[in-house]
């Protein structure tokens, strides 16, 4: 048995593991934005306490910011004001006995994402649209995470007057006074403005596709995070743009995009580390 963990700005999501299948899942606010480090670690251990059994063999940990994989080391985590050099996995092993995996949050899913498909891909890019935005590439069935899990920060890339994360996350919908889920449910209803809303949303996005597909060249991408429940009311704005802004038909005509937006993938991928 093993534990996976997904650590999020606004939720953490923990799960008993076993092959590919969460057999037991637990959901908890994340931290407060104005905890100490030590209040984070804390939260986290207890946290982990009241899940953890016997039976767990090892533990992963998914976290939003770039990592030393080696030393299980998270570094500067912008939606987590108080972790600038936080050492999970030294924390963790000497409070649990346990060996301790961390790796980036976005690349979690990414391996829970591929290890849910059934045809195996080439290049698999897996990108969460959450609180951030993040990236996890999979090639030829391996993570590939450059030198310190930076491979996927390409949200950070400037964009506009911003960056594409500002774009592509919550921060899109927050800065306009909606939250993705009130939006969501009101284009679904079909007020106007929430559904033009979601189409300027997806012309961004298939912008940030378009860079995704430069620079990494897949034959799949899969969606992910809370706001890929709501793919449909963005599939074909972002789809169009795409297609304007990559001009080699040829690749995404053999290019699949899927919304995957199941919590239980990141952890499922943290738990593999």
């Amino acid at each position: 048995m093993l534990l996976g963990i997904d650590i999020g700005g606004t939720t953490i999501h923990l799960g008993l593991v076993k092959g590919a299948e969460l057999v037991v899942g637990k959901t908890v606010p994340s931290f407060g934005c104005d905890w100490s480090q030590q209040q984070t670690l804390d939260y986290l251990c207890e946290k982990i306490s009241r899940i953890l059994t016997p039976e767990v063999e090892r533990i992963g940990v998914g976290v939003p910011t770039l990592v030393d994989p080696a030393k299980g080391i998270a570094y500067q985590a912008a939606n987590i004001p108080s972790w600038d050099v936080v050492p999970i996995k030294e924390t963790l092993e000497n409070r649990f006995h346990i060996p301790v995996s961390v790796n980036n949050d976005s690349n979690c899913y990414a391996l829970g994402a591929a290890a849910r498909q059934e045809k195996k891909h080439n290049v698999l890019v897996a990108i969460t649209l959450g609180t951030g935005i993040g990236v996890g590439v999979i090639v030829n069935g391996k993570l590939y995470d450059g030198s310190h899990c930076g491979v996927g920060e390409i949200g950070a890339l400037p964009y506009l007057e911003e960056d594409y994360e500002s774009y592509c996350s919550k921060k899109f919908f927050h800065a306009r006074g909606h939250s993705p889920r009130s939006a969501s449910e009101a284009a679904v209803s079909g007020n106007p403005d929430a559904m033009a809303l979601y189409q300027e949303f997806g012309v961004h996005l298939g912008t940030f596709l378009a860079v995704v597909m430069f620079a990494y060249d897949p034959d799949c991408i899969v969606l992910g995070g809370g706001i890929a429940h709501s793919f449909s009311l963005f599939h074909d704005s972002m789809w169009k743009t795409l297609r304007e802004k990559y001009p080699y038909t040829n690749t995404l005509a053999d290019l699949c995009i899927l919304a995957m937006p199941e919590e239980e993938l990141a952890v499922i991928g943290a738990a593999s580390l």
